[in-house]
């Protein structure tokens, strides 16, 4: 697994060496993809606030007309900038509406935005010059002056990302709109000058503007592209975020060369040691002893850790397989209770996970429905994988003896009160029976839909758990429950660790021993024939 120079890994490549992906050292870096939708559907928005703009703008020009001249300007019909107003209003409308509606790539819907600068420039520059002075007013004065094109230039530059050369020739094409605006005026008249002396006097700030433009896309394109590298984690690139909890994150990954999809949890700095360095040199060195141990557990029903390390920002972060399919707590209230058959199927693999576990001294304890999965794997069907073995409750603060490998943060209380153990709440030493212990919690939510004690805080769970007998199973639901099945998940709930099943070997034997029709391959895949779910579940986090 990952060596002491892999503990180290630095966020990104380093700057002296090649990228991992054999292309060369120049090559450009590509903007994240969910960057790319976010600001194609920042175009989305700014098409749409143009649309309001080019209707408040005529009205508000109708209306002031009519104040200043007596006359309804709409008396003498339709005039070109009015011509102008509805059309590109309804130009804007129709590119909101195709953001939202199209499945094009966001890079094809960031270029059709630089398309829409262009033809909003046109439109405003032909707007501006093409009304005729009063007659009154004489000739039109020329002198050097800000259009609406310069501002807009520099608005879809610091908005919409591009590559700044692109960014430039769009910019210099905009903001000549304006030029060929005036050139168009003179043509029809309503403007008088010789040559193009006076175009280039009159618009020459707007061009500043566009010459600015790169500059700003160069800024926006790099942070970009500094999001992009911090993303990348040894030899994985980060993508969606597609959870979230109290530890840290879990983003969708995909190997840089092996293009193998994966899941990257990050676990904040805060939560490894509160600020002391010390802590945290020794968190980090418990941390890679125990990911090493994880990492080596080869039971097919435990989730595969492929990768781990420190990020630049000293965040933990683990490289897991990508699971699709649902935990057992969205399977259960979804679908509600499950039927005692399909019970016994998934526990039995969740014991074959423990077992292995067990035997290299690892105490999981936070098995719950929400770590454990349950989907497709290749042919097979209602496959379970446990999750979160033995990583995130495992991180120590305090160095403790060897044997303790399940330890947990400063300040972090192990597991979820609903499915602990009563030896856990007290503080004392746990093993493996603590997980039995959690593993009847779960047995029992997944025959009746709820769990084994319901409390009104923390506290009170605690204090069930330490003195309530639970309530059989059968007592709280209308479908038949084998006795057997009833007595094996209560002898895991009991009080005293010594009452219960001692291994998980022993549990999955008294769940081979319940009689009835047993739930297998068949009946799975039928189900998952019907239901089909299939998002990914290894975004839960602690």
């Amino acid at each position: 697994m990952s060596s002491d120079a892999n503990m180290t890994r630095i966020v990104g490549p380093s700057p002296s060496a090649p990228p991992a992906t054999g292309e060369p050292r120049s090559a450009p870096r590509a903007l994240p993809d969910d960057l790319l939708r976010e600001a194609s559907h920042r175009l989305g928005i700014m098409s749409l606030m143009g649309a309001v703009l080019w209707i408040t703008a005529w009205t508000l020009n109708e209306v002031a007309m009519k104040v200043m001249t007596g006359q309804h300007p709409l008396s003498a019909g339709l005039q070109e900038s009015d011509y102008i107003a509805i059309v590109s209003s309804l130009f804007s409308i129709a590119l909101y509406v195709y953001t939202r509606k199209s499945k094009r790539s966001p890079a094809f819907m960031l270029d059709l935005g630089l398309w829409y600068l262009v033809v909003t420039a046109a439109a405003i520059g032909f707007m501006w010059h093409g009304e005729p002075p009063p007659a009154e007013r004489g000739p039109m004065p020329i002198f050097p002056m800000f259009t609406w094109i310069g501002p807009l230039v520099l608005m879809f530059a610091a908005i919409i990302p591009a590559p700044p050369k692109k960014m430039l020739g769009v910019a210099l094409v905009s903001v000549s709109m304006g030029a060929l605006g005036m050139l168009y005026a003179q043509w029809t008249g309503v403007w008088e000058f010789e040559g193009f002396g006076p175009v280039l006097l009159m618009h020459y700030p707007d061009y500043m503007l566009a010459l600015v433009s790169p500059v700003i896309s160069a800024v926006v394109t790099r942070l970009g592209q500094q999001v992009s590298k911090a993303r990348e984690m040894g030899s994985y690139h980060v993508g969606d975020l597609i959870g979230r909890g109290g530890m840290g994150e879990v983003y969708h990954a995909t190997h840089r060369m092996l293009a193998r999809p994966a899941a990257i949890k990050l676990i904040r700095p805060e939560m490894i040691a509160r600020g002391d360095s010390g802590e945290a040199q020794l968190a980090v060195k418990r941390f890679r002893r125990e990911a090493e141990v994880a990492a080596n557990l080869r039971s097919p029903h435990t989730v595969a850790l492929y990768d781990f390390g420190i990020s630049e920002d000293r965040s933990l972060y683990f490289v897991m397989e990508l699971l699709e399919g649902l935990d057992l707590d969205e399977l259960v209230r979804t679908h509600g209770p499950l039927p005692p058959a399909r019970v016994i199927f998934i526990l039995s693999q969740v014991c074959e996970s423990l077992e292995e576990a067990h035997s290299l001294g690892l105490v999981h304890r936070d098995i719950k429905p929400a770590n454990i999965h349950v989907g497709r794997i290749g042919l097979r069907h209602d496959f379970v994988k446990v999750l979160d073995f033995g990583l995130v409750k495992s991180v120590d603060t305090k160095e403790k003896s060897s044997d303790h490998t399940a330890q947990t943060a400063e300040g972090i209380t192990p597991g979820t009160p609903d499915y602990m153990a009563p030896e856990m709440t007290l503080g004392n030493v746990v093993d493996a029976r603590a997980d039995i212990y959690a593993v009847g919690c779960v047995g029992y939510f997944m025959l009746t839909g709820k769990v084994v004690f319901e409390a009104a805080n923390v506290f009170h769970m605690i204090a069930r758990h330490l003195n309530d007998r639970p309530v059989p199973p059968s007592e709280l639901v209308t479908q038949p429950i084998p006795r057997l099945l009833e007595d094996l998940i209560l002898s895991c709930l009991k009080k005293r660790p010594d009452e219960r099943p001692q291994s998980a070997a022993d549990l999955a034997r008294g769940l081979a021993s319940v009689p009835g029709e047993p739930w297998g391959e068949d009946q799975a895949e039928a189900w998952w024939r019907t239901h089909g779910e299939r998002s990914p579940t290894i975004a839960r986090t602690p």
